[in-house]
């Protein structure tokens, strides 16, 4: 015990007065930490890593990476990077984590973890996070975290949320309901505008921005099993409802019907720019986007409000981001794992990268989320939902994007459109 601690210590010095050449090689592009550190955890991470494609950024989490380390000179990170097809990555992660050979610490989307509970992969996190911290997530991260006993498996350190864009020269008022939203629409059309633009097109996006209405009412995609239940009973007349609003959108001339086309956030931004929209549904991203895209005084007459619902009272909105889980079963590796889920994600890289952080007290920390904007976007948080990470969901999410397309070009009536799409959904979960 007391070699191990001398070796510790060695190594600790080593890290701390090492000249800024030598410094170099504790941060090798698949490694951080000395090549001979006597304790390994394998990392595999998206590029919100030292990968990141952005130099400013790569650089900055490098430093981060190098400052965690310090404070674990005994171990090394051997890192692993996931390719942009996030999907297939997570699928495979998967297969390998029943298999037994994941790695020991990993990036996990929110979207699909879940499916790494319930085939009981995900090591347990509970012992590595305080109440405090876990009282100050918001509530969707608090339960899409933590499994039907409660336990922590893993830490969801990064969110986004779909809010309306508007142009106040044109639209000085936040629509508050579907109504005031399509008159708002109607009425940046006698301006010249196109009218309400959204993603409608062949885009998991479109599924998402729009699932806000739906989820407004209070309906369900799956039940607690993961089994489909959106086209039935009541959950059935909820969307429609939210399905029959959309349409009105189109058929009113509140949206155009091109909006069927559009299948890229980066359509909508590109819109803004050209003066051709007032309104549009899009990520809190698309801020700074904005910002960068059109010229200041432009800038100026842009803002955002939240979803509206079918009532005042009666909101929701999508979010996403990512967590980091741990796939082994040595403790050590798992506290290490939370230890930089803690050190590096939670606030530091939602700092670097500007990515809303998942604690509340968070905003309030880092002087970049205390603008305006940002602290409205922690307001909205709380009526955020996460999408059902059942395994049928990416199903579902096609049929939606396929019943969209039908409903608003008119192919379909929506009724019609929901049953072949719920049918077809069925037919697909039987299969899993």
């Amino acid at each position: 015990m007391k070699r191990a601690f001398v070796s510790a210590l060695a190594l600790s010095t080593m890290l701390f007065s090492m000249p800024a050449a030598f410094a170099q090689e504790i941060a090798t592009k698949d490694r951080i930490g000395l090549a001979d550190a006597p304790k390994t955890l394998t990392v595999r991470l998206t590029n919100d890593s030292p990968n990141n494609a952005d130099p400013a950024i790569a650089k900055g989490y490098q430093a981060l990476f190098i400052d965690f380390i310090k404070k674990h000179p005994d171990w090394k990170l051997q890192m692993q990077f996931m390719s942009t097809d996030i999907g297939t990555e997570q699928a495979k992660m998967l297969e390998q984590a029943k298999a037994g050979n994941a790695p020991d610490c990993a990036a996990v989307d929110s979207f699909v973890l879940s499916q790494f509970m319930v085939n009981h992969v995900l090591a347990d996190f509970t012992p590595y996070f305080s109440k405090d911290e876990i009282a100050d997530l918001f509530p969707f991260i608090r339960s899409g975290i933590s499994d039907k006993d409660q336990t922590i498996r893993a830490w969801w350190w990064d969110t986004d949320l779909r809010v309306l864009y508007r142009n106040k020269s044109i639209v000085p008022d936040a629509p508050q309901t579907w109504d005031d939203l399509k008159k708002a629409g109607i009425a940046s059309v006698k301006e010249g505008m196109e009218g309400i633009l959204f993603n409608a097109g062949r885009y998991e996006g479109s599924t998402f921005d729009w699932l806000a209405n739906y989820w407004a009412l209070g309906g369900k995609l799956v039940d607690d099993s993961g089994k489909p239940v959106f086209g039935e009973g009541e959950n059935k007349q909820k969307f429609l409802k939210a399905l029959t609003y959309y349409r009105d959108l189109v058929d009113s001339g509140a949206a155009p019907k091109r909006v069927t086309t559009i299948a890229n956030y980066d359509d909508l931004n590109a819109a803004a720019a050209a003066g051709t929209t007032a309104l549009f549904i899009g990520g809190n991203w698309q801020l700074a986007q904005l910002k960068a895209t059109l010229d200041e005084d432009e800038f100026a007459n842009w803002t955002f409000s939240p979803i509206p619902g079918p009532t005042a009272d009666q909101r929701s909105t999508g979010t996403g981001g990512w967590t980091v889980a741990s796939f082994s079963k040595d403790k050590d590796k798992i506290e290490m794992c939370a230890n930089l889920a803690r050190d590096v994600y939670m606030g530091p890289a939602n700092a670097l990268q500007q990515q809303l952080p998942t604690r509340k007290s968070l905003f309030d920390k880092y002087q970049v989320f205390s603008t305006d904007a940002n602290k409205t976007f922690a307001e909205a948080l709380a009526n955020g939902q996460a999408r059902p990470g059942a395994p049928i969901y990416p199903e579902i999410s096609n049929q939606i994007q396929i019943m969209m397309g039908d409903v608003l070009s008119g192919t379909k009536q929506p009724e019609q459109a929901l049953d072949a799409a719920f049918s077809a959904t069925m037919e697909a979960y039987k299969r899993l």
